[in-house]
């Protein structure tokens, strides 16, 4: 069993874990005796492999179009097309450093994120100067993206953390222009009378960063947001489960 293989299991056991921890159904609530045959099914999907979603997942990208995506502009850059702001190559898409970010046209609640992105090869600036760009919950929270391979600056800043909140448990980033993958599990806050904050759980590069964080943010519903940082940042195989 390869590497790769090994990480998608563990990734598919904690996310299987936190889905049922949430109690998002009636039938995960049931108690149910053990070794029972009544007891309903988990649903067959196909696992995800490399550039190829879950087949259960929503793509909002995969190499070929921005149609699941909005122009959200900036300055003089507002109003026109994301083909004039963001680049479209080889399967993946590259900030033109005109300050313009992109947000997914619909909303999601209780979900699993999938993104992959890429600093520059070539090396430029330091600290947050390096590769930055982010992804955004908007109404919650970003996860940065930004070139922390041997690269120093505060930790609530780094890839992988909630930025200006909380730094990432460790530094799971690879060499500048390879491809690192983020797995974002978002649990909307619960209003009304069992009231109880929103939650975070993230994975970089297979590896658990943030756990159950409060992101502070009140909104159920969010829309995904990638960030403009001038830095020409890549981006790929986005794809959403919703739980």
């Amino acid at each position: 069993m390869t590497k790769s293989s090994i990480i998608q299991i563990i990734v598919g056991v904690v996310f299987s874990s936190l889905v049922w921890a949430s109690g998002s159904s009636a039938e995960a609530e049931k108690t149910w005796p053990r070794k029972s045959m009544d007891r309903p099914r988990p649903e067959i999907i196909s696992p995800p492999e490399p550039g190829v979603a879950p087949s259960d997942a929503l793509v909002l990208f995969d190499g070929s179009s921005f149609d699941e995506w909005e122009l959200v502009g900036k300055r003089e850059n507002t109003g026109k097309v994301i083909e004039s702001n963001w680049k479209l190559k080889d399967g993946y898409m590259e900030v033109r450093h005109l300050w313009a970010d992109l947000t997914s046209k619909r909303e999601f609640g209780d979900c699993q994120i999938h993104v992959e992105w890429a600093t520059p090869a070539v090396v430029k600036g330091e600290g947050q100067g390096r590769g930055n760009s982010g992804i955004l919950l908007v109404g919650q929270a970003e996860v940065q993206v930004l070139d922390s391979y041997q690269n120093d600056t505060y930790p609530d800043g780094q890839a992988g953390a909630i930025y200006l909140k909380y730094p990432p448990l460790v530094n799971a980033s690879r060499k500048p222009g390879e491809w690192q993958s983020y797995d974002i599990v978002y649990i909307a806050p619960e209003t009304g009378k069992e009231k109880a904050p929103a939650q975070l759980t993230v994975f970089h590069n297979g590896v658990l960063i943030q756990y159950a964080v409060d992101p502070g943010g009140s909104e159920e519903r969010i829309k995904i947001r990638l960030q403009d940082h001038i830095n020409p940042v890549r981006f790929r195989n986005i794809w959403v489960r919703e739980l």
